[in-house]
């Protein structure tokens, strides 16, 4: 498909899958996409979820432009695998197919002692926000039109990477030599240590550049030109109770209020979700963004209130072709052993 550089697709509508779609940066995206002509195939946890999405959308976009595209909303519960498979066959029996594919949902509840669990007995963090992205993926990609210039998109953080800002703060991002998730289901940590919440989130972000780059290693062994691309979209707390830090809320709300106010309204080095919902959807629609192979994006503070986005090097650690490797296979036999 032909395209101008870096201006919206208008010949054809796209159709996108995007988890995390309900709230914040996702919902934002969302909208954007909708506006555009794009279909939206925007998975939720359950009914009352998909009527609440439906019911929002509906509120946001009231003008009658004749050209927004349509929305589908099945159910998909991202801390059950058997959701997944679930959806999936639902894929299939609707013959859709995507051409974009983006993995945005994510959550972390910083401030819990102890770990909470998936339907199979994974840590939590972990089982959404990378194994249940990497099971997807591989269960969506014979759904993939590799004829309409595809893109795969992973949300991550630049928290993954120790010498970042917030990769500074608290323990740091580490997988070790994998321990935990070599352990099988019942593991607390990717290294095998204690329970660290705000490290479970860290490193759930290392573990999305890691497939992702181990993701393009594959596509182009088969010749596959499929743009693989991480991105960061810089610290964004709402104003309401919802958006990312809804969880952990539930265990530090002084805390957190104290946090987005210092963040959001004083030192200002914080973005909305409005504005890093552009940005995704940018990376889902712009020529910019075809680059084939792995790349990765950060929006990052240049002064306050003030960004830039551009392509950026990840962690050393999230270089490792060792690592990337490990956790791939360590990650496919897991789910295997689940699916016994």
């Amino acid at each position: 498909m032909k395209e101008k550089s870096n201006i919206f697709n208008r010949d054809k509508p796209l159709t996108v899958m995007i988890t995390g779609g309900s709230s914040g940066i996702g919902f934002q995206a969302v909208l954007k996409l909708i506006s555009l002509g794009h279909n939206i195939i925007l998975p939720c946890k359950n009914i009352s979820r998909a009527n609440e999405v439906l019911t929002n959308l509906f509120n946001h976009s009231l003008d009658e432009s004749s050209n927004k595209g349509e929305i589908y909303t099945p159910i998909m519960d991202l801390s059950d695998l058997s959701s997944i498979d679930s959806l999936c066959s639902e894929v299939k029996n609707r013959r859709w197919t995507i051409d974009v594919l983006i993995l945005n949902a994510g959550l972390q509840y910083t401030g819990s002692k102890t770990p909470r669990r998936s339907t199979q007995g994974i840590e939590l963090t972990f089982a959404v926000n990378h194994l249940s992205h990497f099971y997807l993926t591989q269960k969506i990609l014979p759904f993939i039109d590799i004829r309409n210039d595809p893109k795969i998109i992973i949300t991550s953080s630049e928290v993954h990477n120790p010498n970042s800002g917030g990769g500074k703060v608290g323990a740091k991002a580490s997988l070790g030599k994998l321990k935990g998730l070599e352990s099988g289901a019942g593991f607390e940590m990717i290294d095998g240590n204690k329970f660290n919440a705000d490290k479970a989130y860290k490193d759930s972000k290392l573990c999305n550049i890691l497939f992702a780059r181990k993701l393009s290693d594959n596509f182009m062994k088969k010749k596959l030109s499929i743009p693989v691309i991480a991105w960061a979209p810089g610290l964004v707390i709402s104003r309401d109770n919802q958006g990312f830090f809804r969880y952990s809320r539930k265990y530090n709300q002084l805390g957190q209020i104290l946090f987005a106010f210092l963040a959001r309204d004083i030192l200002k080095i914080t973005t909305s979700n409005k504005k890093a919902g552009l940005l995704l959807s940018n990376l889902a629609c712009l020529s910019k963004y075809k680059k084939p192979g792995f790349n990765y994006y950060s929006n990052k503070i240049i002064s306050s209130s003030k960004f830039i986005f551009e392509e950026t090097e990840t962690s050393n650690d999230a270089q490792r072709g060792d690592l990337s490797d490990n956790l791939w296979e360590l990650s496919k036999s897991l789910i295997d052993k689940i699916n016994k």
